[in-house]
């Protein structure tokens, strides 16, 4: 990556680039050098947006990152503005070579390695957030939960029940809106429903929890619970609308209930434990021509570290790395691992296509307002959240994350579906990067906002964590800012709150993925 000398910057990626990204906004006239071409702009052109370096024919691919991003619609000049205009998605073929990059990991020897506050359950597992939860097997129950956790939100200046319990973070209602009318069992829909319930239940920052149904869904309480197999420190009270009488008692209950974990819970205290312990979740939304550029290289670097570290860090959004996933491949330790993405791959190309849709739908409006023109542009910079290491794994939408390194699962671009299957799979804290703006928190896993670039961190500093717009801007390279992420998600995983957290999010953002029709 380089800036080339012009009087209004420009950004060339990679030496085989047919495009460079403004970093200002560019006016019609402007004389340019860059890529060792010297040429005028040609038409306005606003910042993170693509400009021509060379003479492109129509029907032509352009590169970006090095890799094929679209193709032309018609002959575009040099100095030309390339967006939706002149440039669009065509499928094509990519070379798949699993493994052909995959080189052992230097990891940290175990006496340097990095260490943060966590609080480790009886069992082993490792926390970085002390919660009591309320789990909903089905939507109807989602009102009655949410009046027992209401009885115990903390209010700032107001005195509450949390108060005798300073070493509990809350009590969180997570509701869905399904679990009712679905295919029962052996279905995939409510086979995925309850595998998300299930991680979020076994997930070490939850200290207890109520499972609370109506009492006459297709996601039954008492099966589910059955199967969970939940360690005996943890409590778990399984509980329906119907069998306690209606919404009054069962909220009286349910309060009650809550109240007797309290102090159990309270006795959680932390302790210096290795990184290894950490599972860092990746996500990235509202993204931005700057989030493949800053943030999300600079994620992957934070993510590099921790796996040498010996932890491990996930991402996900299969239909956001489409156009890249033969990158990843080439990282992939065993065949298996690589034939796993590509099936993904293909079982969304079928499921967009079954569904009128195209791979293409991606990116959103405000992408491409951000300077992003197909889903092959955006993929390509998604993916440089996964660092250089190698990938150790693909796996199912919220299946549990058993290896440490680099993990891949199968999920949906849309993000709150996303981090759902993230956390569910045990993610103790969740790093997003954003270029347009996004606002966000993950219960019971921390949520840190990354800003892609300088002015949304000044425009938006109430809910950014971290301005990687540093790197754009000269003042830090990725590396450097990897280090900053690195130590910023040691800090959390420690108890140190985000701006999501003092904001109140978490709440609200528990979405399973919901498949199949609703019957």
């Amino acid at each position: 990556m380089g800036v080339a000398t012009s009087s209004a910057p420009v950004l060339v990626l990679h030496a085989d680039d047919d495009v460079a990204v403004a970093t200002a906004g560019l006016a019609a006239g402007v004389p340019l050098t860059a890529a060792g071409r010297s040429f005028q702009v040609a038409g306005e052109i606003p910042r993170g947006h693509k400009v021509a370096l060379r003479a492109l024919p129509g029907g032509h691919p352009v590169r970006k990152y090095g890799q094929v991003i679209g193709f032309t619609t018609r002959e575009i000049a040099p100095g030309e503005h390339v967006h939706v205009h002149n440039m669009e998605f065509r499928p094509f073929e990519r070379a798949f070579e699993i493994g052909v990059d995959a080189r052992p990991t230097a990891y940290v020897p175990e006496a340097e390695r990095a260490t943060f506050d966590g609080i480790v359950r009886p069992d082993g597992t490792v926390a970085t957030r002390n919660y009591l939860g309320i789990l909903t097997t089905v939507n109807c129950s989602a009102t009655a939960a949410k009046l027992i956790a209401e009885r115990f939100r903390r209010l700032p200046g107001a005195p509450g029940v949390l108060d005798d319990y300073p070493h509990v973070d809350g009590v969180v209602a997570l509701t869905h809106q399904t679990g009712c009318g679905m295919a029962g069992e052996g279905s995939e829909a409510l086979e995925v429903l309850r595998r998300t319930l299930t991680g979020y239940a076994r997930h070490p920052n939850f200290a207890g929890f109520l499972v609370l149904g109506l009492g006459c869904e297709v996601n039954q309480v008492r099966s589910l619970v059955d199967t969970w197999g939940i360690p005996d420190h943890k409590k778990v009270v399984p509980m329906t609308i119907q069998e306690f009488g209606g919404t009054r008692k069962t909220v009286t209950e349910g309060v009650a209930r809550i109240r007797e974990m309290l102090p159990e819970a309270d006795q959680a205290r932390r302790t210096p434990v290795r990184a290894a312990h950490l599972t860092l979740a990746m996500e990235c939304g509202g993204s931005d021509a700057y989030s493949g550029i800053t943030a999300n290289p600079a994620l992957g670097a934070a993510a590099d570290l921790l796996i040498r570290h010996g932890g491990a860090a996930v991402f996900g959004e299969t239909p956001e790395i489409y156009g890249a996933e033969h990158l990843l491949a080439r990282r992939a330790v065993s065949d298996a691992v690589g034939d796993r993405l590509a099936e993904r791959i293909r079982w969304w190309e079928g499921y967009t296509q079954r569904h009128g849709g195209s791979m293409d739908n991606n990116p959103s409006p405000g992408n491409k307002a951000g300077g992003l023109t197909t889903i092959l542009e955006k993929s390509l910079g998604a993916a440089a959240k996964g660092g250089q290491t190698n990938l150790v794994d693909v796996i199912r939408y919220a299946d549990p994350i058993t290896q440490r390194g680099l993990v891949f699962m199968d999920t949906p671009g849309y993000d709150p579906v996303n981090a759902t299957g993230l956390v569910a799979g045990g993610a103790q804290v969740l790093c997003f990067t954003t270029g347009r703006g996004s606002v966000f928190g993950c219960k019971p896993a921390p949520s840190l906002k990354l800003a892609t670039n300088t002015p949304l961190y000044e425009h938006m500093t109430d809910d950014m964590d971290i301005n990687c717009g540093l790197v754009a801007d000269g003042t830090c390279d990725v590396a450097e800012m990897g280090r900053r992420i690195f130590q910023l998600v040691l800090d959390t995983a420690s108890g140190k709150h985000t701006k999501s957290e003092e904001l109140g999010f978490g709440d609200e953002e528990f979405v399973p993925w919901q498949l199949g029709a609703v019957m």
